[in-house]
């Protein structure tokens, strides 16, 4: 079923998962559990990403993963796709093999370049695409998926300043993306704030926070400096505090996303998007908090 429809549909807002393609054995195991956990939650969708160098292998194992979620666990997938390393005629092979593999929703993106590559001196491939508006042209010209694109509400890195970062933003839904799920972030005003100025900017689609669980404090600081997105003080200080002591990081990030997420709710988000890295022990607590508040009855008008 189209992620839009079943967004519009639900009985509650919409929960969602992404996760990614393992490397290792161990990896593959930890995959396997957190679907076999998680997909008890019954979420509104999961997503599946591939690699940033985007190659066939990973094009294609992103595509086994997200039919074997469907086959096994029932669930709704959506497979992400780049332009990274692709022409044209390459990302058609893909798209085909999307829809005969029976998937229906695609998250449309640029990609990041390959490790190594400065964001700035990000270049098409010779025959290719070189932004995501113009891989979901190409997808709404010729294909029936539900296509979702992503937003950046601390501003994408590699746009010249936040109005440009909102310009390709609405380019994006108008050339035919039906919901945005946002970069990861830490304070929520980022969010209200972004969701104010795309309103302002006539994009009435769902606009999804994506939610990334604190469980280890380098890894989280990591991510964000190759995001762009930021800690807030107050945040930092307590993962510094905790610095020696993971169990106590993995306990208060819970604490924090939950308590994030019951704020995002009660004001009117459409659902989160938890980035889950393929582990579902913070992300099934969380859920689990979240349904038994129901904040969103509490929710005002968005």
């Amino acid at each position: 079923m189209r992620i839009d429809e079943r967004i519009a549909s639900g009985a509650e807002p919409a929960f969602s998962f992404e996760f990614y393609p393992p490397k290792t054995d161990d990896g593959e195991a930890n995959l396997a559990t957190a679907l076999t956990e998680l997909a008890r939650l019954e979420p509104t969708f999961v997503s599946v990403t591939y690699g940033a160098g985007g190659t066939p292998a990973e094009r294609g194992k992103t595509i086994d993963i997200v039919s074997r979620i469907k086959a096994d666990h029932g669930l709704e997938a959506m497979a992400h796709f780049t332009c990274v390393g692709a022409t044209v005629d390459e990302l058609r092979t893909v798209l085909d093999r999307m829809r005969d593999a029976g998937i229906e929703n695609v998250l449309a993106l640029r990609g990041d370049p390959p490790a190594g590559v400065d964001a700035s001196e990000w270049v098409a491939a010779d025959g290719g695409l070189r932004y995501s508006r113009e891989l979901i042209e190409l997808i709404r010209a010729d294909y029936d998926f539900a296509v979702g694109a992503a937003c950046f509400p601390e501003v994408h890195l590699a746009a010249e300043s936040a109005e440009s970062d909102l310009k390709y933003t609405r380019e994006k839904v108008d050339a035919g993306a039906k919901f945005l799920i946002s970069q990861l972030f830490f304070d929520n005003q980022v969010y209200y704030d972004f969701v104010a100025r795309a309103r302002d900017a006539g994009i009435d689609v769902p606009i999804i926070p994506g939610i990334m669980p604190i469980t280890n404090a380098a890894q989280i600081k990591r991510f964000t400096q190759m995001c762009g997105a930021s800690i807030p003080p107050g945040l930092l200080r307590e993962l510094e505090l905790r610095i020696d002591q993971p169990e106590a990081v993995a306990d208060f990030g819970v604490a924090y996303a939950t308590m994030q997420c019951a704020d995002l709710l009660a004001n009117g988000a459409p659902g989160i998007h938890f980035y889950t890295l393929n582990r579902s022990p913070s992300t099934r607590a969380i859920l689990s908090a979240l349904r038994c508040l129901a904040p969103w009855r509490r929710a005002v008008t968005a």
